[in-house]
This record gives structure tokens, C-alpha cells and sequence, in this order.
């Protein structure tokens, strides 16, 4: 009988699927686990289901011994993991691809007009308690009509940011490693730009790639400084695509004029200069938070993790990270 170590608790259902197919051994914590935690969890075990928080690499597969056959991400990003170094041992990688698209295409757009409108400064001023009245030059912010969405990774949820920003009457346009097909390049209305073009036409940038030694840090000083003063950044990718520091001075500066973030460069710290940036939302990584996404994150980390223990192919492996996608 297979054993399965998931490393923090999951919703029922996926436990269920688990529990009919092996032995489930689950961690308590919903937090990092230490050392000696991550090592009983896995030891012997033939299956892994972890968090995009914990730190899946040569050690771990050390810890749990030959018999490990899989690690089931529950997440679409997998940066957590060393794929190369699974690879070479003959473990199988596998993500929640396309189950989360929906969830986080509708926080992007959330966060957007969040930052655009100025909600975050309106609900602190109201919380605050702070005296106001209606007029027709308070609190003016900016409409998504007509304005340039550029999008960076135009994998499943940049294109389902598109299609959201195309009902707003945004113009799209992305840039990728690759073309989109014309078929959706039409339906989206969206043009393929070279990354330079996209930071100096955008009105809002939005990262949607994942996270690799080719992406982290893209937006950096210079991409930054290519931007348009007027505009935005919008982040619900990974956290380290951003030089947080070099973001930080572009806000103090004015040289961009503000920023949607749901994720960190040392998540799950926030640089304390952003949270007292008026013209910052952020959020704590809540772009798949929905109770059906998690649900179905779950399930299919599970259906994973039982195809390649019973000898059948993952529904959705990975590979070794390329670039944006």
C-alpha cells in the first residue's frame, strides 16, 4: 500500500481520494515546518503533496529515501521545487495548472481597479474615521477604458486577465516567449510586443509568468524606469519577478504611479516602506483563494499523486521552468 505524505492539511475531499488509494500521513501545520517535521512527514513515503511553502530539493529527497516516486504541488507555480534535481532522480513533478485561472484573472482585474479607483485609500480614510465630504475633484482616480493593458506571460490567466480587461474596453497588449495563436490573438484583441515596447506603451503592467532564473527580478531599475509615470503595476505571479527594493524607490520617486501586490519578494514579509504607501494595495497572496479553487487544487494534486503511484502518467507534470510564458 502506497503511502502518501501530505505535508498540510487538505480539504476533505482530497483526503478521501488519498485515504482510498494508501496510507495518508499529514502534518498539522498550515505554516513552514521545520526540518525535522519535513523529515518524518517524508520518510518513506512514495508520494509528496506540498505547498508552494515549502522547499522541495535534494535534502528532502534524501530524507524520504528511494522509494519516492512523486511531489504533488499544490499550486500552479513551482518555483518551491528543484525540478532538474527531481528529474535526475527520477521523480515526477506535478502542478495544478488551469483550475486556478479563473480565481486569480479575477483578483488581477481586482487589484487593478483597486489601485486605479484608490479603494484602499478610501476604505482607510473611512475606517480611519477622518472627516469628508463629496466633491467633484476627491479622491479622483482613473477609468480602465481606453488605457493599455500589458500583459507579461500569456499562459492560461494572462489570457483570462485579458478577456476581462477587454469588457472594461482596455486595449491588451503582451509579451511572451512565444505567439499566442491569431485565433486568440483576435478574439482578445491583443498584440504581441517585444518587453521594452509593452513597459513604455502600458498604461497598467500585469505579471502573469512564472517565476524562473529568466524572470526573477525582469522588473528591476531599468524596467521600471521604462515605464510611464502614469502607470501601474499589478503583480499575482511570484513575488521575486519584482526587485522590491527598485519598486520601492520608483513609488517614492513618482517615477510609476503605484502598484497592486499580491505576493513578496521575501513572502511572507512585506518591506515595511510599502505598507505605508498610499498609492499601494496590497493583499496576502490571495490570488487562487476561493474555497472551489483550493478545492480543486487539491484534487487534482491527489489524482497526481495516485496516477504515478499506480503506475499511470500525471494529469499535469512539469518540466524543467523555462521563460515567461
Amino acid at each position: 500500500m502506497p503511502t502518501f505524505a501530505v505535508l498540510h492539511p487538505l480539504p476533505e475531499p482530497a483526503l478521501q481520494l488519498l485515504r482510498a488509494a494508501g496510507e495518508v500521513r499529514m502534518g498539522e501545520s498550515t505554516g513552514p515546518l521545520s526540518e525535522s517535521e519535513l523529515e518524518a512527514l517524508v520518510r518513506g513515503a512514495d508520494a509528496v503533496l506540498a505547498l508552494p511553502t515549502d522547499r522541495i530539493d535534494g535534502c528532502l529527497l534524501d530524507a524520504a529515501g528511494s522509494g519516492l516516486r512523486v511531489v504533488a504541488n499544490v499550486a500552479v507555480g513551482y518555483d518551491n521545487v528543484d525540478v532538474s534535481e527531481l528529474a535526475s532522480r527520477g521523480v515526477v513533478v506535478t502542478n495544478t495548472p488551469s483550475v486556478l485561472v479563473d480565481a486569480t484573472a479575477d483578483l488581477a482585474i481586482a487589484l487593478m481597479l483597486a489601485v486605479t479607483r484608490r479603494v484602499g485609500e478610501g476604505e482607510r480614510l473611512i475606517r480611519r474615521g477622518t472627516a469628508w465630504s463629496w466633491s467633484l475633484d476627491f479622491m479622483l482616480g482613473h477609468s480602465l477604458r481606453g488605457r493599455t493593458l500589458g500583459i507579461i506571460g500569456f499562459g492560461e490567466i494572462g489570457r483570462a486577465t485579458a478577456g476581462r480587461a477587454r469588457a472594461f474596453g482596455m486595449e491588451v497588449a503582451y509579451f511572451s516567449r512565444s505567439a499566442a495563436e491569431p485565433a486568440v490573438e483576435a478574439e482578445l484583441g491583443a498584440r504581441r510586443l517585444e518587453l521594452d515596447e509593452l513597459l513604455e506603451c502600458a498604461d497598467v503592467v500585469s505579471l502573469h509568468c512564472p517565476l524562473t532564473a529568466a524572470t526573477r527580478h525582469l522588473i528591476d531599475t531599468a524596467a521600471l524606469a521604462r515605464m510611464r509615470e502614469s502607470a501601474y503595476l499589478v503583480n499575482t505571479a511570484r513575488g521575486a519577478i519584482v526587485d522590491e527594493a527598485a519598486l520601492v524607490e520608483a513609488l517614492d520617486s513618482g517615477a510609476v504611479a503605484g502598484a497592486a501586490l499580491d505576493v513578496y519578494e521575501q513572502e511572507p514579509r512585506v518591506d515595511p516602506r510599502l505598507v505605508e504607501m498610499e498609492n499601494v494595495v496590497l493583499l496576502p497572496h490571495l490570488g487562487s483563494a476561493t474555497v472551489e479553487t483550493r478545492e480543486e487544487m487539491a484534487l487534482l494534486a491527489a489524482r497526481n499523486a495516485i496516477a504515478v503511484v499506480e503506475g499511470r502518467p500525471p494529469l499535469t507534470p512539469v518540466t524543467v521552468p523555462g521563460a515567461p510564458g
